[in-house]
């Protein structure tokens, strides 16, 4: 950088600057006009935008925790169709030896 690019010309600084970008941007802003309901629309298109959104949040926790709820009664619905070990009824007695226990498994037949 040389001495005559750090040294400012006349009629430039930033006071010129600051005043010419003050007017141009006033020039602007005085060719700007906004429509008389604008606010109105905007925030109509906003509210309606928001509303959809709710509902369809709303609808679709509806569909998964009715899926959640009908997987878990058709899981907790699927019983096997033989009897169990536990609740088979055959040879249960309260002294609790193995020789009874043994008596109540059901044998695979040949």
């Amino acid at each position: 950088m040389t001495h005559r690019d750090a040294t400012p010309s006349r009629g430039t600084g930033p006071d010129r600057t600051e005043r010419e970008l003050r007017e141009a941007l006033a020039a602007l802003a005085d060719g700007v006009h906004a429509a008389p309901d604008a606010y109105r629309t905007a925030r109509g298109t906003w509210l309606r935008r928001e509303r959809r959104r709710r509902l369809v949040l709303t609808v679709l926790v509806a569909v998964v925790f009715t899926l959640a709820t009908l997987i878990g009664l058709w899981v907790l619905n699927q019983t096997p169709s033989h009897p169990g070990v536990i609740f088979s009824g055959a040879g249960a007695t309260s002294t609790g030896s193995a020789t009874h226990h043994a008596a109540s498994l059901p044998r695979p037949t040949p």
